[in-house]
């Protein structure tokens, strides 16, 4: 599902709302959250999951093309642990 897609859904099923209000409370939201991850905290989103940072090392790579190793530097990267109840209905034997 697309930004745009979840910004159309969520407008049909809340038709007492204007669509540009659906459209800048998603984008509100999603800035918070990386807001909030460019500071290192932590998001946790109750019964979905936590979004938090992660720093990746520093370490040697190889380049595909050529096989000559090169140095990558470490980094900070975006990590997403599921929540109970979202992995409790993904998995639910059909």
């Amino acid at each position: 599902m697309t930004k745009s897609e979840l910004i159309a859904r969520l407008a049909a099923a809340n038709p007492h709302l204007y669509h540009r209000d659906v459209e800048r409370i998603v984008t509100t939201v999603f800035e918070e959250i990386t807001a909030a991850l460019a500071r290192r905290d932590r998001v946790e989103l109750r019964g979905f999951g936590a979004f938090s940072v992660k720093e990746r090392g520093a370490r040697q790579g190889r380049n595909p093309r050529t096989g000559e190793s090169v140095d990558v530097t470490s980094k900070y990267v975006p990590y997403f642990k599921t929540g109970k109840q979202l992995r409790e209905r993904l998995n639910v034997p059909e």
